[in-house]
């Protein structure tokens, strides 16, 4: 057997890969990693395509079994640690890469920092590909493993029965999470539902993450956003990052999991660069908006690219 079983599988462990493109129109969402970031920093570690399908765990990560001859993994994301139970215990930081052999169980910890850690696995796991993904999608019950997340006893299939040869692989330096960093946005599409007082507000105060936030959306507490006439509109397109303000006046962030379309007015909506920067907020700590334009957004996510094969490149063996 060349499996990874799930003995505890931590409060929201899902597998997502870079997500379902080009199904919205039929009302299936993305899906993919919130921090797609991270996803590819953890991939780069194992050997794996940037895009091949990781463990997605929220504020916690599970315990595991090796049920094959050896396995490799890495943790980005978050700065848990991974402690490998065994007769050879040992703890290993994220962001470098670790091979387990057969019986040994390793146990992801709790998260301090981000909402989201992604855990690679050398070669990927073995789950049927849905509409072009892997990725999970647990409202509709597609993707990753049985359209759900994992449940004790789940057995996860690997690709490789056992890890290729060569080095353990580390990043040059920590993932920067930029909690503290202000979220960019584009004003828009239907800036012209709200007061200009409301956009006052939207750049000039600090609102919260609120509990209600998963995949999904994040709902923001904090200053009302104030309507001119009603918060109604004829249902329309969503894209993830769009900030819905719906008649309580307190925004919502649409995540990768958004719906297709919806009908409360968008005030603005996060540039793709910074939707991980979003999604690695916890539950209490504070979002300020700043707006950009549209080119400057395009250049964020071109810089963002740049600066992330910049880290893969620099991935040394140790």
């Amino acid at each position: 057997m060349q499996a990874l079983e799930v003995v505890v599988p931590g409060p929201h462990t899902t597998i997502q890969d870079q997500g379902r493109i080009g199904y919205q129109d039929v009302g299936v969402p993305r899906s993919g990693p919130l921090d797609r970031v991270s996803l590819a920093l953890a991939n780069a570690l194992v050997g794996n395509p940037a895009a091949a399908p990781c463990l997605e765990m929220l504020l916690q990560g599970p315990t595991l079994k090796v049920l094959a001859e050896s396995v490799r993994v890495a943790l980005v994301g978050c700065n848990a640690t991974l402690e490998v139970r065994s007769a050879n215990p040992r703890r290993i930081a994220a962001g470098q890469s670790v091979t387990l052999v057969r019986d040994e169980v390793l146990k992801v910890g709790s998260f301090s920092d981000s909402v989201c850690g992604y855990l690679a696995i050398e070669g990927g796991v073995d789950v049927p590909i849905v509409l072009g993904s892997a990725s999970t999608y647990v409202r509709g019950g597609i993707g990753g493993f049985r359209g759900r997340r994992l449940q004790p006893r789940d057995v996860l299939d690997l690709t490789l029965a056992a890890v290729r040869e060569g080095a353990e692989r580390a990043l040059a330096r920590p993932v920067d999470l930029q909690l503290e960093h202000p979220i960019r946005v584009v004003l828009g599409p239907q800036t012209e539902y709200f007061t200009d007082e409301a956009i006052r507000t939207l750049f000039g105060s600090d609102y919260v993450v609120s509990a209600q936030a998963d995949r999904m959306g994040y709902r923001l507490q904090g200053a009302v956003l104030a309507h001119k006439a009603g918060y109604d509109i004829v249902s329309d397109g969503i894209v993830t990052g769009a900030i819905q303000v719906p008649g309580s006046g307190q925004p919502i962030v649409l995540m990768v999991d958004n719906q297709t379309t919806g009908g409360y007015p968008k005030i603005a909506t996060v540039i793709s660069a910074d939707v991980p920067r979003v999604a690695r907020r916890r539950p209490g700590r504070t979002i300020r908006f700043v707006q950009v334009d549209v080119m400057e957004a395009e250049r964020l996510r071109n810089d963002q690219e740049a600066a992330l094969a910049h880290e893969i490149s620099a991935i040394a063996s140790i």
